[in-house]
């Protein structure tokens, strides 16, 4: 299972490149509507562009707001994917300053202040969790209960019935594979552990 890198916090940065001036703001986000949001917040009304791109998983929005189509939102796509983050919106806000960059100035100028806006911003690791459902013995129980932090696991629920205990967690998905080891060995290879769909 892959580590999942995302921001920390909300990052900014300013660069001045051929007297235009460009801002890169960068916050997480963990949804679409997230994204929209920060991008709204974000954006500069007296900028002359305000051009953004985020991805979340597998899905990605980028726009050039105006901008030569695939200068800028494009780039800073690229900037996100290149420093391998995930769940993360940056914005990049333009004032004009009279020079024109061409395509390809505008690609690295975009592309850059969102890299190094995003090489300076603080990160932290996703810990993906996953669902599981623990069956047992009644005897099992409170040497399981009292074991459950070692895996970092949470109860979510429980339910007891005459063939023992029925328990619902949520456990980091690297730690299933020892939690399930532990209930087999605890249980005598009677009890179990199954990932709820």
């Amino acid at each position: 299972m892959g580590m999942t890198t995302t921001l920390a916090a909300e990052a900014s940065l300013q660069q001045e490149i051929r007297k235009s001036r460009f801002l890169a703001r960068a916050a997480p986000v963990d949804a679409a509507e997230k994204a929209a949001a920060f991008i709204a917040r974000a954006g500069d009304h007296d900028a002359s562009h305000n051009c953004w791109a985020w991805r979340i998983g597998a899905t990605y929005r980028f726009s050039d707001d105006g901008e030569p189509g695939g200068s800028a939102g494009r780039p800073i796509l690229a900037a996100i994917d290149g420093q391998g983050l995930d769940r993360v919106a940056v914005v990049v806000s333009r004032w004009f300053g009279g020079i024109k960059l061409g395509v390809g100035g505008l690609v690295r100028a975009y592309g850059g202040c969102a890299a190094e806006c995003l090489r300076v911003a603080q990160r932290r690791h996703i810990v993906e969790r996953v669902h599981a459902r623990i069956h047992c013995e009644f005897s099992a129980v409170p040497l399981l209960y009292s074991r459950l932090a070692d895996f970092d696991a949470h109860r979510l629920s429980e339910q007891a019935s005459a063939e023992g205990m029925s328990l619902e967690i949520e456990v980091p998905g690297e730690r299933i594979e020892a939690l399930t080891e532990f209930v087999r060995n605890l249980t005598r290879g009677r009890g179990s552990v199954e990932c709820a769909a």
